[in-house]
């Protein structure tokens, strides 16, 4: 069964409301057994309009992406974000 993995790219401006977020998200992420990947850390925009801000959480499965960020859990993660930057998510089947 293929993996599947949460991918986001974000502009973060306040980063104490930030880390509310990402501290609550850890309920919906244990829940549907995410693992980071790919959390902030170094990077370079070699192309395009990319972000400072990468992340890449790896599940079992695409179901259990998707389980992960549309379930009542990471629901009330992201009203913590709200107010404290931006972000692009996308939910991906790996190969």
């Amino acid at each position: 069964m293929a993996k599947g993995y949460v991918i986001a790219h974000a502009i973060v401006t306040d980063a104490e409301k930030w880390a509310q977020y990402v501290a609550k998200s850890k309920v919906a992420l244990d829940k549907y057994e995410g693992k980071p990947i790919v959390r902030g850390g170094k990077c370079q925009i070699l192309e395009g309009n990319g972000t400072q801000r990468n992340v890449v959480l790896e599940f079992p499965s695409y179901e259990q992406a998707i389980g992960y960020a549309t379930s009542p859990e990471y629901a009330e993660a992201k009203a913590l974000r709200q107010g404290a930057g931006s972000i692009d998510i996308t939910v991906v089947e790996g190969v």
